[in-house]
């Protein structure tokens, strides 16, 4: 066999090991920190799109999180619509609010961008918080009815499965848009946004798709999210840190590479959740500090991230095993 068909077998063999993992381990914490890689890891495949592929750095993804969120668990609370049928509703909602907000958005360049991005998701977070139909700033908490329908279980497995599932999904359509000339368009723009123009590329359009894109998968996470913790408030579903950490899991992992928001969250995730396992409370903030020390040095030894070392791993493997297969 080959090099380049033992490389194209890599993904279905990680896919058969996230299946078979929880048949293995089954250990509450294990499986609540894989969920927690999972859906992070998805969300920010959905950043990435926008973000890594397009050039647009946004710092207020949260809004899209939250309202994906609120949406879902209002419909529920108020109205007792499965969360399923809520999901495509938060969706849309995002998108909708993706559309009004990046229209003016990107007339601004570089970290104008991101500066807006950030006083929107303010905004929007101050809105929620002195919305009392949606909770206001005490939230909202969800009873607990544990059913398929209620998007409740009372194991962590099916949660586990769920975002493997749409892990997998967000990264067959990030590959899907690699290999299409969405995909070359979209690395256009974000090399030199007025050369792309200049060649017939209707740059407005391909990043409103982008921004689209991006949003849907960021609703969808959200609402995973509200339904896995059961109990969401303003703080922490748009807080501008639950944007910040889509950002940090994909240039850690390299935004060039479908695989690199993936890398990423297998790092920061359990990071996070070992240090709060380990110290609590007492171990606030700590992990941001490791987080500072991993973006730093990525950023001066290996500006490509993780994606980056494995690559060079790769390239070495691929020459070892190119001398030892016989010609």
């Amino acid at each position: 066999m080959t090099f380049e068909k033992r490389r194209s077998l890599a993904p279905y063999i990680c896919l058969i090991i996230g299946v078979l993992l929880p048949l293995c381990i089954r250990h509450p914490l294990f499986l609540h920190t894989m969920v927690l890689v999972y859906l992070y890891g998805f969300m920010s495949m959905g950043w990435n799109i926008l973000g890594g592929y397009t050039g647009q750095v946004s710092l207020g993804h949260a809004v899209y999180f939250g309202i994906g969120a609120y949406t879902s668990t209002t419909l529920f609370l108020q109205s007792g619509l499965s969360p399923w049928l809520g999901m495509p509703l938060g969706v849309s909602a995002a998108v909708i609010t993706a559309m009004i907000i990046s229209y003016p958005c990107f007339q601004l360049k570089g970290h104008y961008f991101a500066i807006a991005t950030i006083c929107l998701g303010e905004i929007v977070r101050v809105v929620f918080i002195n919305w009392e139909r949606v909770g206001g700033a005490t939230g909202m908490g969800l009873p607990i009815e544990y059913s398929f329908s209620a998007f409740q279980f009372a194991s962590k497995v099916p949660y586990y499965y769920i975002t493997l599932f749409f892990l997998a999904a967000a990264l067959f359509l990030t590959g899907w848009i690699e290999r299409r000339r969405m995909g070359y368009y979209l690395r256009a723009i974000k090399m030199d946004q007025e050369a792309a123009r200049s060649l017939g590329i209707d740059t407005r359009r391909y990043k409103m798709a982008a921004m689209a894109l991006s949003a849907g998968i960021t609703a969808i996470a959200g609402t995973i999210y509200a339904q896995f913790v059961l109990y969401i408030d303003p703080e922490s579903v748009f807080a501008s840190h639950v944007s910040i950490i889509m950002c940090l899991i994909s240039v850690l992992g390299g935004t060039h590479s479908k695989w690199g928001p993936i890398l990423g969250a297998l790092v920061l995730i359990p990071l996070q959740e070992s240090t709060r396992f380990l110290w609590g409370g007492g171990g606030y903030g700590i992990d941001l500090i490791v987080y500072a020390l991993l973006i730093m040095g990525i950023a001066v030894f290996q500006p490509e991230g993780l994606i980056g070392v494995v690559t060079r791993m790769e390239t070495s493997f691929k020459g070892r095993f190119a001398r030892r297969t016989p010609a």
